[in-house]
């Protein structure tokens, strides 16, 4: 055993161990994969968006059968893929209004499958994708909305420092938990695993930790056995989300958009704390020209695919008809009387 050995002994033994050590750590490296350099046009077609860099990005879409008067792209949530759209798609189709929902690069089909691509990825990639459907539909109402991972992204576009020309924003119980609403436990793990063992996975809380992110069994059934769902999560790439948390939640105080931001109080993936901050911020940067905010007593982390989430759709179209009339469910009245009782 080493601790019975020479020191003339242990040395090697010691370099041995480190050089084993090493190439044991090599194999579990961080990887990114952000985009690489523009190489091709943009491009749109029925089945994917094409990214400068080459990536196609697959997408579904749902399309009225007449001319849209308006178009969504709708970004999913971390894990997810463009099948997050397909209960709430045919109803804003029937509503005239064009969904577009892509694989996000690192999720789905997309390239880099579980790898993450960076907040500049993810960030330019809607930006390109905004483009391009301006493009295709330049008479429309051009609206992003995104769910959880999908919100904080474009919260972000949104605050950066050239924002795409859109109309609004719908922002679904985005992803808001950054470090600093996180305990000093969770902080410090999350930096020690992704530091040392980057490329180790996680696949689900140990018990009795249970977090349901919906109350639609359903749902939960066809996003757990959807093969474009990720089910095991590399430390790094749970890094990169805790780091676009972080730029959505800095983001807040300078959304000057138009906007709907809409959450769940039974939400259990993003926490109310994270959430009233958010919205604190809001209101408190710019108070006469805040975005709407929708609060839903029995809506959960996944609005439009919860059991009531006939609310949250129908109050996501109406506001895309007329975002000066107020929310059909009266989610809003729902959000001020939840901000007062927190003040």
């Amino acid at each position: 055993m080493l601790s019975t050995s020479s020191p003339r002994a242990r040395g090697p033994a010691r370099r041995a161990l480190l050089l084993g050590a090493a190439a044991a750590l090599s194999g579990c490296a961080s990887a990114a994969t952000p985009p690489g350099p523009a190489v091709v046009p943009p491009a749109l077609h029925d089945d994917a968006f094409v990214m400068p860099d080459g990536a196609r990005l697959p997408l579904r879409a749902w399309l009225p059968d007449g001319k849209p008067h308006a178009v969504v792209l709708a970004l999913h949530g971390f894990n997810d893929s463009r099948d997050a759209w397909e209960i709430p798609g045919p109803d804003f189709a029937a509503a005239g209004i064009a969904v577009y929902a892509p694989d996000q690069r690192g999720f789905g089909a997309a390239p880099g499958r579980g790898l993450w691509p960076g907040v500049d990825g993810l960030v330019g990639d809607a930006a390109a994708m905004t483009a391009l459907l301006r493009q295709r539909h330049p008479d429309a109402r051009l609206v992003l909305m995104g769910e959880s991972m999908g919100g904080a992204v474009l919260m972000c576009l949104a605050t950066c420092a050239t924002p795409p020309p859109v109309d609004g924003y719908v922002l679904v119980a985005p992803a808001v938990w950054g470090r600093a609403r996180m305990n000093v436990f969770m902080r410090s793990g999350l930096w020690l695993a992704a530091t040392l063992v980057p490329g180790m996975e996680v696949s689900r809380p140990p018990p009795p930790v249970r977090v349901l992110a919906s109350d639609n069994r359903d749902a939960l059934i066809r996003l757990s056995r959807d093969p474009l769902t990720i089910r095991s999560t590399r430390f790094d790439t749970l890094r990169g989300l805790v780091d676009l948390m972080d730029a959505a939640l800095d983001a807040a105080p300078r959304f000057r958009a138009p906007g709907l931001f809409m959450y769940g109080a039974k939400d259990e993936l993003v926490p109310k704390a994270a959430t009233l901050v958010t919205w604190q911020a809001l209101h408190q940067e710019a108070p006469t020209t805040a975005p709407r905010l929708g609060f839903y007593p029995n809506g959960w982390h996944l609005l439009m695919r919860d059991l009531g989430r006939a609310a949250p759709i129908g109050d996501a179209i109406a506001w895309i008809g007329d975002r000066s009339a107020p929310l059909p469910s009266g989610a809003d009245m729902a959000a001020g009387s939840w901000l007062a009782a927190q003040a």
